[in-house]
């Protein structure tokens, strides 16, 4: 039940993608309460402008009752509508709950909420929702298109290895591959799923063109110095990308003793082929976009097609969260493979390979009808540090700490000809803004060091190309 306090926070707020002001209940107001129930639900405020102005309704003995009539023959939905006093004035919340039979009209249209505003569903949208509304996913789809003989025996003998190694299916010598298909839920009727195809097809691009990976090397944002598009099956596809980065990625060595030595890769490969698998097992296939890899001299950004589950934001997925596999069957047979993990412990994993790396953390976006996977090698660059405000003498000072590896007050004072009072407060605005830590209490002892220290920032001295150095790892994936 909506309340004043509510409503006051609503106004401070702004308008979202759960809160919409209009002055009167016209058509985009209607369309507005179907856009909260095809996504997480919201609130509606009658009564109130754009700017957050509240204008009052006036309200007859009738109205709430006939407003509620004019959306149910709108949309066939019976929000809750209440009036809250405001200021001497009157305004009318309808909240309006998600539906659970999506996608909900209005008047014979489909609306969706994407920021503060409506957009018509596209036919993309409505197949999404439809096959949320039966429990599908995209790929327990049967393909009319291909038959057994457009799959690939030697693709599916490398599955049924994977499968039995791992012992999570043991699969017999003696099934032929129909009956596998079928037990595994991927032949239904003597038809394939579209994930069949995906999984082991001879050319599963001649039925979905845009199912592959894309890598480009960027110089700047629009200079490519080398591109590959790699193919095949989603297996191909991890393999693939892997093989590109262990051929181009720079390596530096940690020697731990003669002969013994650690060989550190730029990026993780561990962390690289997590991201990868959860993006070819994850990617909205109705996107005509492929997935992509762009590398650049100080980041590697991973751009997968879809947006998150309603039931996740990119903030969720550095904590534990649940599993919500978009594609079911992939999931299931990249589990039996060994190729990912459930309970959502596959962010955790990339998390953890990056800091021990001693990179800084991931970061993960989502916009444009895409989910952003950011790598970095160095947060603390000169133009970041601009951009967040420091003086010239604190941008020094913090480049100062990261070739060294810290400073004292007294240091600073002496770097930058300061006292130790004016030293004291430019150090605390610095670790107020979460650069620097300090470490100690009080007396000589203390000193300043960068927050996540980063190995991967001091440079690859003596690096050589990735091709001729040991992985580290690079095992299997775990679940989104």
């Amino acid at each position: 039940m909506s309340t004043k306090k509510d409503l006051e926070s609503w106004l401070r707020a702004g308008e979202s993608d759960s809160v919409e002001f209009k002055e009167t209940l016209e058509n985009e107001a209607l369309e507005t309460v179907a856009a909260f129930a095809n996504a997480h639900g919201g609130h509606l405020l009658l009564g109130v402008a754009d700017d957050g102005t509240v204008r009052g309704v006036t309200l007859g003995k009738e109205s709430l009752r006939e407003w509620a009539n004019h959306i149910a023959q709108a949309t066939h939905l019976h929000p809750q509508i209440r009036s809250l006093a405001y200021m001497g004035k009157t305004v009318a919340v309808v909240q309006v709950p998600e539906s659970p039979l999506k996608p909900i009209p209005c008047r014979g249209r489909y609306f969706r909420r994407v920021g503060k505003s409506n957009r018509q569903m596209s036919d993309d949208d409505l197949t999404r929702a439809v096959l949320d509304k039966v429990g599908m996913t995209w790929d327990q789809v049967v393909e009319p298109r291909a038959t057994l003989k457009d799959l690939d025996p030697e693709q599916l003998r490398r599955f049924r290895k994977l499968c039995n190694l791992k012992g999570r299916r043991a699969i017999p010598d003696e099934e032929d591959d129909a009956t596998v298909l079928e037990k595994l839920g991927l032949l239904r009727d003597g038809q394939l799923l579209r994930a069949a195809v995906l999984l082991f097809g001879k050319d599963p691009q001649l039925f979905y063109l845009s199912a592959l990976v894309k890598v480009g090397r960027f110089r700047s944002p629009t200079l490519i110095v080398d591109d590959r598009e790699v193919r095949g099956t989603l297996l191909d596809q991890v393999e693939g990308a892997m093989l590109y980065f262990r051929e181009h990625l720079q390596t530096r060595f940690e020697f731990v003793g003669e002969p013994a030595r650690n060989v550190i890769w730029e990026y993780p490969l561990e962390a690289l082929r997590e991201a990868i698998t959860n993006a070819v097992c994850h990617r909205d296939y109705l996107d005509v976009g492929h997935t992509q890899v762009r590398w650049y001299d100080d980041h590697l950004l991973i751009l997968n097609p879809g947006v998150l589950p309603p039931q996740l934001r990119p903030e969720d997925l550095k904590r534990p969260h649940r599993s919500f596999p978009r594609n079911r069957k992939i999931a299931e047979m990249f589990f039996y493979m060994g190729w990912i993990e459930q309970w959502g412990s596959g962010i955790q994993k990339i998390l953890n390979e990056c800091a021990a790396a001693g990179l800084p953390e991931p970061e993960f976006e989502e916009t444009q009808g895409a989910l952003w996977l950011t790598f970095r090698k160095d947060v603390l660059t000169e133009e970041r540090l601009r951009s967040l405000g420091l003086s010239e003498r604190q941008l020094k000072a913090v480049l100062w700490a990261k070739e060294k590896g810290r400073m004292t007050n007294r240091e600073y004072q002496k770097v930058f000809q300061v006292s130790k009072r004016t030293a004291s407060e430019d150090l605390s605005q610095l670790e107020s803004k979460g650069l620097m830590v300090r470490m100690g209490t009080t007396g000589k002892g203390t000193y300043y060091r960068l927050e996540g220290r980063q190995r991967g920032e001091r440079g690859s001295k003596g690096a050589t190309k990735g091709r001729k150095g040991q992985q580290r790892g690079d095992k299997g994936a775990s679940h989104q």
